[in-house]
Order: C-alpha cells, then structure tokens, then sequence
C-alpha cells in the first residue's frame, strides 16, 4: 500500500476533463451545438432547389480532390449561394452524388452561435477547436458549410487576441483534413478574403450567377406548392410570371430570385390577411347596426313624439339590416369553412408527399405505391373538387393574382398600380396627348419625351443609359420645369415625385461633394449624397436640373458618368442605378436671341442657331454628345398664353370645386384677365401671378366674409369699359350633388351673361 500513490501519479487536467466528459455524455457534441445537419433538414424543412445543376457539379468536384478540396461560393447577395449547399445536401439524401459522399454530414456552422458571448480571451478558439476536433474524429463524413466565411477572418481579434479561427482552419485545409464549404458576396471577399492570401489560396472559387427571368419563373414553380401549403391559398402560374418579370424591371438594388421570391410571398399574406378578415361588405353593415343600436339605447330613455317617431324608424332599418346581414354571414360562412378545409388538406398532402419521398429513398416501394396511388390521389381529387366549386360571386377568394403582385411592387417603388397593369399601357400610348393638356406650344419637347418613355417601358431602350436625358433650352416662363411636373404627374400620379436639383446651388468646386457625398473622414460622409441618395430610394424618378448654365464645371464631370453609364458611385462605394430615370436639365442660354426672333428682329431659324452656338461655346463636347437631345422651347404666342390662362382658370375652379363651389367666367372677364397679365418675355409665370394676387386674392375675401358658401356659383365678369372685374354669387346652383353629394370641377366659361353692378364685391 505505501507504493501504490508512488505508481498511480493522478494529472489533475486529466480529471477534470475525465469528468466533464462523462458529465457531458463523453462528447462535447460541438456539431450539434453550433450547427445544423442540413442532410437532415433535407429530409423534411428544406425547400426545393430547382436549376443550378453546374454549380452543385462544381462543388461535388472540388470536394473530390485530395487536397485543397474546399470550394468558395461567391456571388451577390439573394442570388442563391446557400441553395447550392442545400441542393448538394439534398443529393447526398437521395444518393444522387459519388460514392464518396454517400452518407456525408453537411453541416451549416452558425458564426452567431459560436461568436456569442466570447468575451474572454481564447473563448471563441476554443469553441472552433472542439468543432474541428469532431469534424477530424468524423474521418471525412463531415462537410462543414460556412456562411458568411468572412466572419471567421478577424473574429479573435475584438478581445485583442492576435489568433483568429482563420489560422486554426490553415492547416487542415491544405492536408485536406477538413473539407469545408465557404459563402460569401463579391464585396466581402474582396474586402477581406483576397487580403489573406494564405487563407485564400486554400479554397476554389465558384462564382454564382443572379438566374435570369425565365430560370427564376421555373425556381418560383418548384416552390409553388410550399407557399401554397404554408399560407393556405392558390397560386396562378400567371402570378409566377408576373411576378418575375416586375421584380426583375422594377425592383432594383436585389437579385433574382430572391426579389422575386419575396414577392409571392408577401402576395400570398396579403390574400391570407384578407382571408382572415371580414368583407368590407359585413363589415360595413355590422358597423352600421353598431351604431344604430347606440342611437336605440340614448333614444329608449326620451318620451316626446319626435324621439319616438325616430326609435321606429331606427327599429325598422335595424330589421332591415339584419335580413341583409344574415344570409351574407351564413354566405361567409360557409365560404369560409370551404377555404380553410382546402387549406387542412394542402398541408396533410404535404406532409404524405415528404412520406413518400422518403419511402421512395428506403426504397419502401410498396408504402411509397400505397401513399402514391392511394391517400395522396384522394387528397388530390378532394381539393380539385373543392377548388372548383368556387365561383365569381364568391365574396372571399384564396387566389393570388397577378394583380396582387403588382400591389406589392408599387407599394415598395411608389408606382401607382395603374402603371403596371393594361390600363396603364394604354395611358403611355396616348402620354403625348395628355402632356399637350397641360404643356402648351411646345410640340417637339413633348413628343420627344414621350417617345423616350414608350421605348422605355416597351423594354426597347438602351439598356446602359437614363430612360432619357434631355436639355431643355429657353427663356424662362415657356414650360421647360411645367414639363417635367407634368411627366410625372402622368407617370407617377404625383407632379412632386421629381429629384429637383438646383445647379445655382453647385456653383463652386467643393460643392460636388453634395451630390455623391462628403469623402472619408469629412463630416456628413455617412450621410451619402443628395444626388445618389434621392435615386437610390426611389430609383423610378424624373431627375431635374435646374439651371446647368450656373453649375461649376467640375459637376459635369459627375453627370457624364450618369448621362453615359446610368450610375454614379457614391464616396461610400455603393451603387446608384440612373437607368430607370428620365433626366431633364434646363437652361436659359441664349433665351435672348429667342426673344430677338420673337421681336422680328431675325428669323426663329437664325434664333436658334445663335441658340446652339452659345450652347456649344458653354458645355463640353463630351457632355452634349451624351444627351438623347436638345430641345429649343419658342417663347410662347400671345395664343399659346391665352391657352395657359385657360388652365390656370381651370386650377382654381378645382381649388373652389373642393368645397363644392363652381366658378364662371365670361368671355369679356377672359379678355381682361388675358390684357391685364400677357407679357411675352416672361410668357406663363406673370399669368399666375397675376391671377393669384388678383382673382384668388378676392375669391378668399369673399369666402372668409361668408358671401360664398358651399353649393354656389360664382359669376366673373368685366365691366363694359373693362376697368374692373365683378364678381356674382348665385346661392344653391354650385357643384354638390345633393343625392351622391359628389364634386366637379367643371370651369363653366360663358360667351354672353348679363351683368349687374350691383352685384358687385
């Protein structure tokens, strides 16, 4: 006994481990802890992947070789890159790869996982170094898939440890001791993979293309019947279509198919959200009843004739009410029952077609035959039955529609919905007419404009290049900024929508910087530019500068990139995309020889030349050569201005229709208005002025006295010497609808109206 301690020395590490491995089961299980068996997660959780065939054949290649057999996926992001892996685990399921890899383990490592709450010094190494333990015990039936490989880079080094899990992942990757899947963008390997050179050397890169239109509609297809399953509706295969084709032209700044894919399902909830709601219909009649029977309560208590009179008639309605209320609820009902059955019955055939896939692996073929031509054909029939009992009339429907997709994509671009659908095709056909209503005299500015956006939308334009660039030149009050308002008001339902850039702003050389951004290490460069900023939210966009003529020649040099490219960096280094904006510069250069033609002092065409010439002595050949084309706009005719007061009239009847007052106004008050206001150097903008601080001032005047009230007309008119104008109200004849109590904005113009001075304000 005195040399049995002598002989049996005891490592008191050795215990410790001894004993947390016995209390941990004898393994650390480090797999399981900061990882997923995606093998597993094939079986039953992981979505379809459809296509990609040669870049899982890459992968399958790279893990074959015998040393540095670790391949990188690189490409941007939502363009696939874990799809991949995850199609690479669902072959390893079903036996579709090399003997080699039968019976692998991919594991998916969480970076968060492993990274989270390592804030002492050697924590996070050695959580890696139990990982790699396992993986090495595993002899080569451990794929581990990194995701987002580039956190490994640096990890180590926030405590101020100068090891990282890179360095710990060297040396077993060049034996080919551990065989390990990398993902990550273009940037992020740029910006740190490629710097590690030791580490870089030791993974194959696989780059990963964004799928095209037609490949993202058959991914979108293979994953029909999971979204259909998961939010218990029906999905057109013309939804799918759409639904690639909007994201694609539409949604910039993502990749297909992930764009495409958010989509459907944001559709898919909508309807679901629908679904699980009342009908506006019930609803309105529900409401209704509420708060006729709130009048029955306060009305119970009151005893005269005319509170009685009421409570009956309340009564009454409410019955009415009622027998309107209850064949639509049973109607609802019922329809709903239907639609959430249909909803039971996708999910039972989702889960008997994972049965069989995995009977069919087992090879299980009489289960598989059962399941096949037994539960899931009656589950088929049943929901074929239930799906086509629906009808038009149906006040609920669990069908996605292209419809739907547009809702969402206007939603997230800020284009009216009415823009993607046919009637908004309809509408661009005839965008040259509808900008001659407001654009007045300016014939070629228009239609070329219009032009530019048909071959735009009819996806004939220049892919690399702005929808269109223009330079608008002319003295100022012709409708150069009128037509930029009003393209977007057609094409975005809102005059407001444009990214308006003031050039008297960018006059000096360091004001660049406010269109892509303060450089590092100034302030406001997180802020980004205003220019690449406006664009990157709302890359569908009229995009005006307003007077190039004042801007610092060092600005142009910014604009080339855009009129040439259709995008400008920004000093963050992120993209903004010009190609879906209409980029409009305006100028006054040369308007004084316009006005001289307009004098008679030289012919337009001479005009127009000493136009040009200024222009080209002013702006680089390189700039003008970039513009889609120059438009001269002609001081506007004593006619042209008679049209624009016309309209401006017709802006104030709808400002005086929206309180249900209609506006008259005589020939004789057209004329005054027209001698009063006409001045054909500054054409339009004195019109305005003119009516604003005159006729609007007066108009107000009255409101605010109470001489015009809703439901009224007034009457303007001149006086015979045409000194003045007079006002007339006539009460009881303006534009509310006493039934519909709907509004117009009708300008009533009238060739003769007797007058009465009397009657004047």
């Amino acid at each position: 006994m005195g040399n049995f301690g002598a002989e049996f020395v005891v490592d008191p590490e050795f215990m410790v481990e001894t004993l947390k491995d016995a209390f941990h089961g004898m393994t650390f299980k480090a797999l399981n802890t900061y990882g997923r068996d995606l093998v597993k997660q094939a079986a039953r959780k992981l979505d379809p992947v459809i296509g990609r065939d040669d870049e899982i054949r890459r992968v399958v290649q790279n893990l074959l070789r015998r040393t540095k057999n670790n391949p990188i996926l690189i490409g941007e992001p939502g363009v696939g890159k874990t799809a991949v892996v995850e199609g690479l685990a669902q072959r390893i399921l079903t036996g579709d790869v090399p003997s080699s890899l039968a019976d692998v383990r991919v594991i998916e490592l969480d970076m968060g996982a492993l990274l989270a709450g390592t804030q002492y010094r050697g924590e996070l190494e050695k959580r890696f170094k139990a990982v790699l333990k396992e993986v090495d015990k595993a002899n080569g039936k451990v794929i581990l898939f990194i995701d987002e490989i580039h956190l490994v880079l640096g990890s180590g080094t926030a405590d101020g440890s100068n090891m990282n899990p890179a360095n710990l992942l060297k040396p077993m990757l060049a034996r080919g001791q551990l065989r390990c899947i990398g993902a990550t963008t273009l940037e992020e390997y740029s910006k740190f993979v490629a710097k590690d050179a030791a580490f870089e050397r030791r993974f194959q890169k696989i780059f990963v293309a964004e799928p095209s239109v037609e490949d993202t509609i058959s991914i979108l297809r293979g994953l029909k019947e999971r979204y259909e399953s998961h939010h218990g509706v029906r999905i057109l295969d013309q939804t799918l279509v759409v639904a690639a084709q909007l994201s694609s032209r539409y949604i910039t700044g993502r990749r297909l198919p992930d764009k495409a894919i958010d989509l459907v399902d944001e559709a898919c909830a909508n309807v679901r959200v629908r679904l699980d709601s009342r009908p506006e219909e019930i609803d309105y009649l529900e409401r209704k009843r509420m708060h006729l029977q709130v009048e029955v309560h306060a009305l119970d208590k009151e005893e005269d004739r005319r509170s009685k009179a009421r409570l009956f008639e309340i009564r009454k309605e409410l019955d009415e009410l009622g027998d309107k209320l209850e064949p639509l609820l049973i109607k609802y009902k019922n329809e709903k029952e239907g639609i959430d059955q249909v909803h039971l019955l996708k999910q039972k055939r989702e889960k008997l077609l994972l049965a069989l896939a995995e009977a069919e692996r087992n090879c299980d073929f009489a289960k598989a035959a059962d399941l096949r031509y037994g539960a899931i054909e009656e589950i088929e029939s049943a929901i074929s039955k239930l799906e086509g009992s629906s009808n038009e009339n149906m006040m609920l429907t669990e069908t996605v529609i292209p419809e739907h997709i547009a809702e969402v994509v206007s939603r997230s671009t800020g284009i009216p919905v009415t823009r993607l659908d046919q009637n908004g095709k309809e509408r661009l056909i005839v965008l040259a007419e509808r900008l001659h209503k407001r654009v007045v005299g300016q014939e070629r500015a228009v239609d070329a404009v219009a032009a530019a956006v048909l071959r735009s939308r009819a996806g004939l334009g220049r892919s690399e290049q702005p929808t269109g660039s223009f330079l608008f030149l002319g003295p100022t009050g012709v409708g150069k900024t009128e037509l930029a308002k009003a393209l977007a008001q057609q094409l975005f339902d809102d005059e407001n929508l444009i990214v308006r850039i003031d050039m008297s702003e960018y006059m000096e050389h360091h004001s660049v910087s406010r269109l892509i951004g303060a450089p590092p290490g100034y302030v406001g460069h997180e802020d980004g530019g205003q220019l690449t900023e406006a664009v990157r939210r709302r890359p569908y966009s009229v995009v005006l500068f307003d007077e190039m003529e004042k801007a610092h020649p060092s600005v142009f040099n910014i604009l080339l990139q855009v009129l040439g490219d259709a995008r400008l960096t920004d000093t963050q280094g992120r993209l903004a995309d010009f190609k879906n904006t209409m980029i409009i510069m305006t100028s006054n250069l040369g308007a004084k020889h316009l006005l001289s033609g307009l004098e008679g002092e030289c012919s337009m065409e001479v005009a127009h030349d000493q136009v040009m010439q200024e222009v080209r002595s002013h702006f680089s050949p390189e700039f003008l050569n970039r513009l889609d084309e120059i438009v001269i706009f002609d001081p506007l005719s004593h006619e042209h201005l008679a049209k624009v007061a016309r309209l401006q009239m017709k802006d104030v009847a709808i400002r005086l229709a929206d309180r249900g007052i209609a506006l008259a106004l005589t020939d004789a008050a057209f004329d005054f208005i027209m001698d009063k206001s006409y001045d054909r150097v500054y054409g339009a903008r004195p019109i305005r002025r003119w009516l604003e601080r005159n006729v609007v001032t007066e108009l107000s005047r009255m409101l605010i006295g109470g001489e015009i009230d809703e439901n009224s007309t007034i009457y303007i008119d001149a006086r015979p010497n045409g000194s003045e104008l007079l006002y007339r109200v006539e009460k009881n004849g303006g534009l509310v609808n006493a039934v519909t109590g709907q509004k117009t904005d009708v300008l009533i113009q009238l060739a003769n109206l007797p007058t009465n001075d009397d009657e004047q304000s």
